[in-house]
């Protein structure tokens, strides 16, 4: 390469970096936090501002205590704690280790690798200069940093200079130092659906990051697709594109990594524009995994992305010289989408113009609202803000996961392998009805909530952990409503009342709390039953019998005895009345009809000698009987 050239490409990589630097500038970087609180001691007892590291596994939606330590030697982490004799492992009981390491020396990932090989649970950097925080991010991967970047599994935070001197100085005097990182609002819950988006390419050659992204994109599908179809989240992929200057549209550099006439261009996959792939075959694959999506999601199956990106993954790499549209179109026909749409979506790529669908994309880009700018790949977003730790599956989902409302979470997010069921401990401390098999624990991604709960319809309410009482209509279906009952001699009694109020009021018969007893009252002792002088009285479960000596009846109703002669006569006296009454009403109606009949039929006769006297001009003759019978 000629002088001329390799100054060509040094100004052009130049002002592509003061591009990049540009809207970084012009735009925000937000820091994403967590919560830091010290339980002890007290002088520096409160809450404190952390940066989440951009690698390992923060434990979103949870919280971890610790005991701070730090090292006396290898106190930058940067060397194997191993080779110092130092180990951070707890022993049975104790809580976990904190490791409190300075900045500085090496990458940040490589002090928390070498802590975590050591035993530490977590482990707290702290800032060398007095400034704002910053993101712990990864380094550019080479071999040697990929196989500890991937394989940190435990999470990490930035500190600022002042607080970490705090924790140094407790710690040299002895003082146990007892903190609780907190990730429970690390990311925002509003309401039952959480909405993400993950921002990525199709480059496959881009060595570790781009290895990282397509085994999470293949192992998140399954969960990504469930969450999905049951309306549970709101899922959106981003590609982030740049522009060339436009001092340098014209150049072979930009000609070979940007589409319609420089305005969208993506980096040479093998950064060698002499051979393989360029970057305009990235945008071109980029902007084609959009309109797909879109396509898809005019159709209301938005997680058919998932299968293409998969799909496409296997079937066309860069390394097997697959990765063109003879390859994409093959895949787009498998799934059933409309290839014509997505060619119309995509547009013409030589056009010297804006290109509506990856416009869109440019300006997505800039933060908004709580999110910052989006200048990192890959990138993932739940709920407006930026997660920070590993893209991996397990994680990813955590923090899906937090981003729902309690007791909103779909069941994905409460298996075991995501959280741990508070409820299977002690019922987690809250009312429940063995014998009935009902609770008022609700386990939670974040936890355990004891509400009292809503049985086959029929609303308990309580305050969830000593107490839940059935209520309103139906309530004596479920378990007499928590009221006592008891069955003899094939009658049941229940105390339970199938009112609003959802008292126990024991039956007639009993007296008692209508709860935990209601005991058989005895009418006969207690003089309440077979109080005439005639009536011998027997005291039955739940009620009384009563009778009378000789021939007497008993009367129920008036607690008297009566002669079964006198019953009689007095029943055949009843009868006779019966039947005169009923001869008298008879008679009475026959009475009626006649007159009704006699008045009808006498009218009727007026009328007609009325119009043999008087006729009327318009009165149609009218028959009578006197003229019936002279003809």
């Amino acid at each position: 390469m000629g002088v001329s050239k390799i100054w060509k490409a040094a100004i052009f990589l130049g002002f592509l970096w003061l591009n990049l630097l540009f809207q970084s500038v012009v735009g925000r970087f937000v820091v994403e936090k967590n919560s830091l609180r010290v339980v002890s001691p007290d002088d520096i007892k409160g809450t404190y501002d952390s940066a989440i590291g951009n690698f390992g596994i923060p434990q979103y939606g949870g919280s971890l205590p610790g005991t701070v330590v730090y090292p006396k030697g290898n106190q930058k982490g940067c060397r194997n704690f191993d080779d110092s004799g130092i180990s951070f492992k707890s022993k049975s009981g104790a809580m976990p280790t904190f490791v409190l390491v300075d900045r500085g020396d090496c990458f940040f990932a490589l002090k928390v690798w070498n802590a975590q090989n050591a035993g530490a649970a977590a482990v707290l950097v702290a800032d060398d200069v007095d400034e704002r925080l910053i993101t712990m991010d990864t380094p550019e991967a080479d071999g040697s940093s990929a196989k500890y970047i991937e394989n940190i599994t435990i999470p990490s935070a930035l500190i600022e200079k002042s607080f970490a001197e705090k924790l140094k100085k407790a710690v040299s005097a002895g003082e146990m130092v007892n903190v609780n990182l907190d990730w429970r609002e690390a990311v925002p819950h509003p309401d039952d659906r959480v909405e993400y988006e993950l921002w990525t390419s199709s480059n496959d050659e881009c060595g570790f990051k781009c290895d990282m992204l397509m085994k999470y994109v293949k192992d998140f599908k399954g969960a990504a697709q469930i969450l999905e179809k049951g309306g549970y989240t709101q899922f959106t992929p981003h590609y982030i594109t740049w522009y060339c200057p436009q001092a340098f549209t014209v150049s072979k550099q930009c000609k070979s990594q940007c589409i319609n006439h420089g305005r969208y261009c993506a980096p040479d996959p093998e950064q060698d524009f002499s051979t393989g792939y360029e970057g305009k075959d990235v945008v071109i694959e980029n902007l084609r995994q959009l309109c797909v999506f879109k396509v898809a999601n005019e159709t209301k199956k938005p997680w058919v992305w998932w299968d293409y990106v998969t799909d496409f993954q296997i079937r066309c790499p860069m390394k097997e010289k697959k990765y063109n549209k003879e390859c994409a179109d093959a895949v787009i026909k498998s799934l059933g989408l409309d290839l014509r749409k997505i060619e119309k979506c995509m547009g013409d790529p030589n056009a010297d113009e804006d290109n509506p669908v990856l416009k869109e994309e440019q300006n997505a880009q800039v933060g908004k609202g709580t999110r910052g700018d989006v200048t990192i790949l890959p990138t993932l977003v739940v709920n407006n803000r930026q997660y920070r730790g590993k893209l991996e599956k397990g994680a990813v989902l955590k923090a899906i996961c937090a981003g729902f409302e309690e007791t909103t979470e779909p069941a994905v997010c409460l298996s075991d392998d995501v959280e741990t069921n508070e409820c299977r401990d002690n019922n987690g401390g809250c009312w429940q009805d063995k014998a009935a098999n009902i609770t008022a624990c609700k386990d939670t991604f974040r936890g355990r909530v004891c509400e009292c709960p809503v049985v086959d319809g029929v609303q308990f309410k309580g305050d969830g952990y000593s107490s839940c009482t059935a209520s309103g209509p139906g309530r004596c279906k479920l378990n007499n409503g928590g009221c006592w009952h008891d069955t003899r001699d094939g009658h049941t009694y229940s105390a339970c009342v199938d009112n609003e109020e959802g008292k126990c009021s024991c039956p007639p018969g009993f007296k008692g709390d209508g709860v935990k007893s209601c005991d058989d009252i005895d009418e006969c002792k207690e003089k309440k039953a077979c109080q005439c002088p005639e009536c011998s009285c027997k005291n039955t479960w739940g009620s009384y019998e009563c009778s009378c000596s000789g021939d007497l009846l008993y009367i129920r109703d008036h607690d008297t005895c009566i002669s079964k002669r006198a019953r009689e006569v007095k029943s055949a006296w009843a009868a006779v009345w019966a039947i005169l009454i009923g001869l008298a009403m008879a008679g009475g109606g026959a009475y009626l009809v006649y007159k009704y009949r006699l008045r009808s039929y006498m009218d009727s006769e007026i009328r007609a000698i009325m119009a043999q006297y008087m006729p009327l001009d318009s009165q149609n003759e009218v028959p009578n009987h006197v003229s019936d019978e002279r003809a």
